[in-house]
């Protein structure tokens, strides 16, 4: 059927995310750090999501396209809505938890995940990034107040995703004012793609950015 739905200009789209909060429907999500229409069922045509754009990268057209599916659409919130469901890509800086006073938690953005943070995030800038594989923080029993306390978190493994993550870093250090970089990897040869993505996007930046790397071991054992 030919009806009104929302367009994306990814030339335009900066990732910051705020499309996506806005589509109340879940229609649209961050992929590879820019707003992407998942699911054309899912948009009403209503264009909650264009006055939220900083950018004026979403417009409407008129085109072929499935109808407005409400009841997919209600199934899918109300799964979101269960404890296992996941809010995913939606960005939120955090503050020190108070929760548990003994152990508290330095986590300061949300999502963690090199493939899901938008690259213009507001808490990136200005920040000391860590980036770490995602076994680091199982061999160090303290790695919130030894590595993440006043950083902004970013994780990945590039075994398990298969990607190069060096565009997505470069993108970040090119779009934010980044004060530091510290890398913390596993001693296992895969996680050196890791530390090559962090180079790559260091020199891909342009800019001169301090670069700390530690290794660790499963045992909990550290060099750098």
């Amino acid at each position: 059927m030919i009806r009104t739905i929302i367009a994306i200009d990814t030339e335009k789209c900066n990732g910051c995310g705020q499309c996506a909060n806005a589509c109340h429907e879940g229609a649209i999500g961050i992929v590879d750090g820019k707003a992407r229409l998942l699911r054309e069922d899912y948009c009403d045509g209503l264009g909650n999501c264009l006055p939220a754009c900083p950018t004026g990268a979403i417009r409407f057209e008129e085109r072929e396209a499935p109808a407005y599916d409400e009841a997919a659409v209600r199934a899918a919130q109300k799964e979101a809505a269960l404890p296992c469901g996941c809010p995913g890509s939606a960005c939120q800086t955090l503050k020190p938890s108070s929760a548990a006073p003994d152990v508290p938690s330095q986590l300061r953005n949300f999502p963690i995940q090199i493939k899901l943070v938008p690259v213009n995030a507001p808490y990136f800038n200005g920040a000391d990034l860590l980036i770490a594989a995602d076994c680091a923080a199982y061999a160090c029993g303290n790695f919130h107040s030894a590595f993440m306390r006043g950083r902004v978190t970013l994780i990945g493994c590039p075994k398990l995703d298969a990607v190069d993550y060096s565009e997505k870093l470069a993108q970040i250090l090119t779009g934010n004012e980044i004060r530091s970089v510290l890398l913390t990897r596993m001693t296992v040869p895969c996680c050196g793609g890791l530390l090559h993505a962090v180079k790559t996007a260091l020199e891909r930046s342009g800019k001169i950015i301090p670069l700390r790397a530690v290794i660790m071991a499963p045992d909990g054992h550290m060099s750098e």
